[in-house]
Parts: structure tokens; sequence; C-alpha cells
């Protein structure tokens, strides 16, 4: 039976003082063990999505701390430790710092957001100074 784990992940990417994540897919399932390090919005990594939001499903569960959502409407979601969730698309994820969750997202959906996020969070981390991974670095030309 396929499992994941912090330290059986293909991928762990660390975005300092921001995030700590291990990530590998599973069975249809992108499965992500997330430590979020300091409070932060997600608005702005999805600039481009339809409503500028997240359009995956996940369903997921809170290790320790809090983490939310902002919906479509508007209204603000938390989760809390212990918490087992579920979210709909149309959202932006809220972290705060200290937290950590477990989130499962079908595959397919969480690379079409990946492909909206990932020049996003580049140019966020550009403009915030964020040591950027080696494995997110454009080639040298």
């Amino acid at each position: 039976m396929p499992k994941v784990s912090k330290g059986t992940a293909a991928s762990h990417v660390v975005f300092p003082g921001y995030l700590d994540e291990y990530e590998q897919e599973v069975g249809g399932w992108s499965v992500s063990i997330e430590s979020c390090l300091t409070d932060l919005d997600y608005a702005p990594f999805f600039k481009g999505a339809p409503q500028d939001q997240c359009q995956a499903h996940h369903v997921g569960y809170v290790l320790k701390g809090r983490f939310g959502v902002r919906r479509a409407d508007g209204v603000e979601e938390m989760f809390e430790a212990g918490d087992a969730f579920t979210i709909e698309p149309g959202h932006i994820p809220i972290a705060f710092a200290g937290s950590e969750y477990v989130a499962f997202t079908p595959s397919d959906e969480a690379r079409e957001q990946a492909a909206v996020m990932m020049p996003n969070v580049m140019r966020y981390a550009q403009e915030h100074g964020i040591e950027v991974p080696p494995e997110f670095r454009a080639p040298a030309q």
C-alpha cells in the first residue's frame, strides 16, 4: 500500500522563514505535509487563476496550530489542530506561523494550480528578498 511521510517524500521544499513542505504523488493524489513558518495570506500566489483563487479541491487534517481559507464569498473558515477539513474550489489559503497540516489534492488539480502559483511565488520571493530553493531557479543562460 502506498504511503508518504516526511522521511520518504519525493519532494522537500523550504522557503526559509516561510514554508517547509514535503510532497509526493500517491495514487492520483498530491499529498503534502506543510509547516507554515510565518503568517501569510496566499492571495498574491493565485493571480491569474479564475477569480484569482485556488480552483482545487483539498481534504486534510491540521496537526498543530491553525490554517484557514477565505472563500469566494469573502467568509473566512479556520481549522485548528485536530480538525479534518474539506475545501472546495474558489478559495485563498491563509497560513499561520507554527501551523502544520496534511493536505490531499487530486494530482491533476494540484499541477494546474502549481502552474499558476509558481510564477507568482517566484515574483513574490524576488520582491521580498526570499531565498529561492535551487530547484525553482531558472537555469543560467
